[in-house]
């Protein structure tokens, strides 16, 4: 998948259902989100997480660094590939972003928007890694989100700390793409 193709993804649904227990799935599922990022679960139930996002039509994104009995080597990206239906991974991991883009698999990658450094960071990975789409985090830095969707064509989801519409609107205002959030009050809007 290419960064247009999730791009207009984010674009056509720009609330992506991120959860974090079978409470949220069972809620995501049935919300009008198209992406379900999933920050939960084991190498046992995984597949069962995703076959249930899948049987509602939805994209399925494991962050793989959370799934618990994975690790963070290649390996991991090819359990997920081979024993889910799950469309993508995100990782804060390098080698298992670029895994999945390896096995073509849509491959985001989370950073955490903390300090000049982090920023550096973030823009070596865009050039050199170029993921799908980047997640930034907090969600409501909406100056670093500006910053970067100005010199990236990736696709920027905000995450973190997301509370209410207004934070919604101010980082799709700075140029995220799409914001994922576990309030699943908020997946509605």
């Amino acid at each position: 998948m290419s960064n247009n193709d999730i791009r207009e993804i984010f674009l056509d649904s720009p609330i992506i259902a991120a959860i974090k227990d079978d409470d949220l799935l069972n809620k995501a599922v049935m919300s009008d989100c198209d992406v379900v990022f999933v920050l939960y679960g084991t190498i046992c139930n995984i597949d069962k997480i995703v076959d249930k996002i899948k049987e509602n039509n939805k994209i399925a994104i494991v962050h793989a660094d959370l799934i618990q009995g994975l690790g963070n080597r290649d390996i991991a990206v090819d359990f997920i590939k081979e024993h889910t239906r799950a469309d993508g991974i995100i990782s804060t991991k390098q080698n298992l972003v670029r895994r999945a883009k390896d096995l073509n698999m849509i491959a985001g990658e989370r950073t955490f928007a903390v300090d000049s450094m982090a920023m550096n960071t973030i823009k070596n990975h865009i050039n050199t890694l170029k993921p799908d789409f980047l997640e930034i985090m907090p969600g409501l830095v909406t100056k670093i989100i500006s910053q970067i969707s100005s010199i990236s064509r990736v696709p920027v989801v905000a995450g973190g700390l997301i509370s209410d519409k207004q934070d919604i609107l101010s980082a799709l205002d700075a140029g995220a793409c799409a914001i994922s959030t576990t309030r699943s009050e908020l997946w509605a809007l």
